[in-house]
């Protein structure tokens, strides 16, 4: 996998943009984000279907001591929670309209209460203007089939939000 920005501690969810030529370097890179996880955040995570959103999911929730095999896309469930080191809520919205019925289904305001839990979304672009807490950070994937992957993770200024119509 390269990087194109400089290494951060183990304690900081890394910031930046790397390029993954296999699905196992999506994960690992997961992986990189879930070992800096202390609870309260919330990624939202967009690409195009399949660019590897849930294998980046997986890699978080390995770091947090959740087995892959458990860890699934909730697209008709909506939420899946897994217990490991921290509670994990994963939301798939990908068959939400955007906006208000989107955090409505899935009890967003609720999840967003527990302070030790962290909470990834795909299709997040459907969560609209919903307010989210300062430690949100956005995971663009981009590319499908074979092409490589480029992942931007940027953390989300308090009084912005990432662009979510794509």
């Amino acid at each position: 996998m390269a990087d194109e920005e400089p290494m951060v501690s183990e304690n900081e969810v890394p910031t930046g943009s790397w390029i993954s030529r296999e699905p196992t370097e999506t994960a690992a890179l997961g992986e990189r984000v879930g070992r800096a996880l202390r609870g309260g955040e919330v990624f939202l995570l967009d690409g195009p279907l399949g660019a590897g959103k849930t294998l980046f999911i997986k890699g978080m929730t390995k770091a947090l001591g959740i087995e892959e095999e458990e860890v699934s896309s909730p697209s008709f469930t909506l939420v899946n929670r897994y217990q490991g080191r921290l509670t994990f809520y994963h939301l798939d919205l990908y068959r939400m309209p955007q906006g208000a019925v989107a955090t409505f289904a899935v009890d967003l305001e609720e999840l967003l209460s527990d302070a030790r839990a962290v909470i990834a979304i795909e299709w997040a672009e459907r969560v609209g203007s919903f307010p989210l807490p300062p430690t949100t950070w956005h995971v663009r994937i981009e590319g499908d089939g074979e092409e490589p992957r480029r992942i931007t993770i940027a953390r989300l200024e308090n009084d912005a939000s990432p662009d979510r119509s794509s």
